[in-house]
């Protein structure tokens, strides 16, 4: 499997079957693995922490979690682990969810090994070129904020979008910056030079959408007095960006389809082909495959579009860049109305992170205008210059987080026995976890991402405590 010289390859299954584990272990290491096995999700994250894994064999269904759940986590660890779920409990919607969430194969027990042989070849083939590979494209980011892990997953999507000519796909809530990563790729591909041409579907009306991506000739209709090119052929040797596409008339879907396939298209009333040799990055806040279950949408166009898909984490998702994002943000904005940068409290920037942020960074740039324009002379952002919307929301978790402090346990003690110091102890830690865990997973929405951020810990310390009280949390 490798080189004599090399290193074996390091495997780690998860699953909570010890006869398969002793199967898998035996029949992994005489393949050449150096293999081990944790039968609890809890283990073997812990286990992912200590070790530096090529590869893990991951079950769903696992006594103390979902291992779908854990999938995106273990793609973000530093060794980037190349996940094959192997699940007794297969589905359509699960494999589905499996392959989108990064994991490289779902296979369904009991296991093929010719099939798990085969795919566990082609993971070691994969990682071996990629460590051979070029070194990494030093982007030009500019506009793009953070250094946490949402964000630096999408840069490396971006990374290999710039360094190719393949369609990309953007999709993202409103407000995520789109159009700032399709800028970014832009800038950073070979086509940097030439126009990057932005088009925005959804004010484009019904009836013009065709003259306006495509041109139109003299009196191709009434108002036609002169002849128009249209942005696509303006594009030319550039990028054509189309921001909300998903609003594109259905009429005008199969025209943009063959442009795609041919780079060629024939201007409203003209009777000559143009031709337009551009790139296409185009964005959505629409979920494209339910449009096309609608009919609303073309499937064989989203085929086209997606060759690249980059989808841009929310920013509730992203709260780790909270402060360099403010931090940038204020900066920006006091220079743009030549005052003195400010400064911000940690109280404001503890009520930035409470709030939910529906509308995203564009919100967030918003509330920071908003608050710096409550100020003159002064030099630093409370919280109280922030919306109110903003700080109740604020004051409501801190609420919530002082009554789970502050809530005493009630320990039963027997009259005839006092328990010794030590006992007492436990019994008091114990039932203030328990206490804490029941209002963490209230005060989280039942989110173990919210929870894990709001206690500070770990999510495999987050499943231990779970287990341990046997208290249950959804997996969003």
């Amino acid at each position: 499997m490798a080189g004599a010289a090399d290193p074996k390859p390091k495997i780690l299954v998860i699953d909570d079957d010890e006869m398969f584990c002793d199967i898998m272990y035996r029949y992994l290491n005489k393949m050449g693995f150096a293999a081990h096995y944790e039968q609890s999700l809890t283990s073997g994250m812990e286990a992912l922490g200590g070790l530096d894994f090529d590869i893990v064999l991951l079950d769903v269904d696992l006594p103390d979690g979902d291992g779908l759940t854990a999938l995106p986590d273990i793609r973000r660890l530093s060794s980037q682990p190349e996940v094959i779920i192997i699940t007794g409990a297969g589905d359509e919607s699960g494999a589905e969810m499996a392959l989108k969430n990064g994991a490289w194969d779902y296979i369904e027990k009991p296991p093929s090994f010719s099939k798990l042989s085969l795919s566990l070849k082609r993971v070691l083939q994969y990682r071996k070129e990629k460590r051979e590979q070029r070194p990494a494209l030093v982007l030009d980011r500019e506009g793009i904020i953070g250094e946490g892990h949402e964000i630096r997953s999408v840069l490396k999507q971006v990374a290999k979008a710039s360094h190719g000519d393949s369609n990309v796909l953007i999709t993202g809530e409103t407000g995520t910056g789109k159009e700032v990563f399709a800028l970014v790729i832009h800038k950073n591909s070979p086509r940097f030079k030439r126009n990057m041409v932005i088009v925005d579907c959804a004010s484009l009306p019904e009836n013009l959408v065709g003259s306006v991506l495509f041109g139109h000739v003299k009196g191709a209709f009434t108002g036609a007095t002169e002849n128009h090119t249209g942005l696509m052929k303006q594009a030319d040797g550039g990028t054509l960006f189309l921001d909300e596409i998903g609003e594109l008339p259905l009429s005008i879907q199969k025209t943009l389809l063959r442009a795609l396939q041919e780079r060629r298209f024939r201007p409203v009333g003209g009777n000559k082909e143009v031709e337009s040799n551009f790139r296409l990055i185009s964005a959505t806040n629409r979920n494209l495959e339910d449009l096309v279950k609608k009919g609303q949408f073309r499937e064989d166009l989203l085929f086209r579009l997606q060759t690249i898909y980059i989808q841009l984490p929310s920013l509730k998702d992203r709260l780790e860049d909270i402060r360099e994002l403010a931090t940038y943000y204020i900066s920006k904005i006091c220079k743009r109305h030549q005052t003195e940068i400010k400064e911000f409290t940690p109280e404001f920037l503890e009520a930035l992170l409470a709030y939910h942020w529906p509308g995203n960074i564009r919100e967030l740039i918003n509330t920071l205008e908003m608050a710096l324009s409550q100020i003159h002379t002064e030099r630093t952002l409370f919280a109280q210059h922030l919306p109110l919307h903003i700080r109740l929301q604020s004051t409501t978790i801190s609420r919530k987080k002082e009554s789970v402090s502050l809530k005493a346990p009630q320990i039963d003690i027997d009259s005839n026995r006092l328990p010794s110091l030590k006992e007492f102890k436990s019994k008091v830690i114990e039932n203030a976890e328990i206490n804490y865990m029941k209002e963490l997973i209230m005060v989280s929405g039942n989110s173990v991402k919210e929870a894990c951020r709001l206690s500070d810990i770990s999510r495999a310390r987050l499943y231990q405590l779970l287990q341990k009280y046997d208290l249950s949390i959804s997996s969003k």
